[in-house]
């Protein structure tokens, strides 16, 4: 049985932080660990990459894959919301649901570059018409399933700007 007086850490268990700068003798004076003059003696160096003004080799490599220049933006709503939405009341399916009445049932914000149908479960409304961008196969399928039609009508290009007139 230990006694209070006889309690002790297990070796290793504190070690002791070594002081920079504190002389010669300490082994790590003067320039404490930091090696001779220059940028990376001084504080705030962060040069990962850089080597010494010669192009880095990760500029030097090849890039891969594609980024669009010009990516839509676009409004994805899932079917099974659109189906929550037209059981509250709050959208008509007897109508068109177009962007429009999306905006006016406040399903989505505002229209951006177009509207995307999204999701392939949830959809039970009879005879629902949709006037949107695009629709992934499986909504399409829910949608047509339950009786309803999709209109696909072509996004405007974000890309195409309008010609200046003035």
């Amino acid at each position: 049985m230990t006694r209070l007086n006889e309690l002790r850490d297990n070796p290793g268990a504190n070690k002791v932080r070594v002081r920079i700068g504190r002389g010669i003798g300490s082994g790590k004076g003067k320039t404490g660990g930091r090696g001779g003059k220059g940028q990376t003696a001084r504080s705030g160096v962060a040069i990962n990459g850089f080597e010494g003004g010669q192009m880095p080799l990760h500029m030097r490599m090849p890039k891969r894959g594609f980024n669009a220049l010009n990516p839509g933006n676009w409004n994805e709503v899932r079917i099974d919301r659109i189906q929550a939405y037209i059981d509250s009341g709050k959208l008509d399916a007897k109508g068109v649901i177009d962007a429009q009445a999306l905006i006016a049932a406040r399903v989505i914000r505002r229209a951006k570059d177009g509207v995307r149908l999204i999701g392939s479960t949830g959809f039970t409304a009879k005879k629902v018409t949709f006037n949107v961008n695009y629709a992934t196969a499986g909504a399409t399928a829910a949608i047509e399933s339950a009786g309803g039609k999709i209109d696909i009508i072509p996004a405007k290009a974000p890309w195409k700007k309008t010609p200046y007139a003035g």
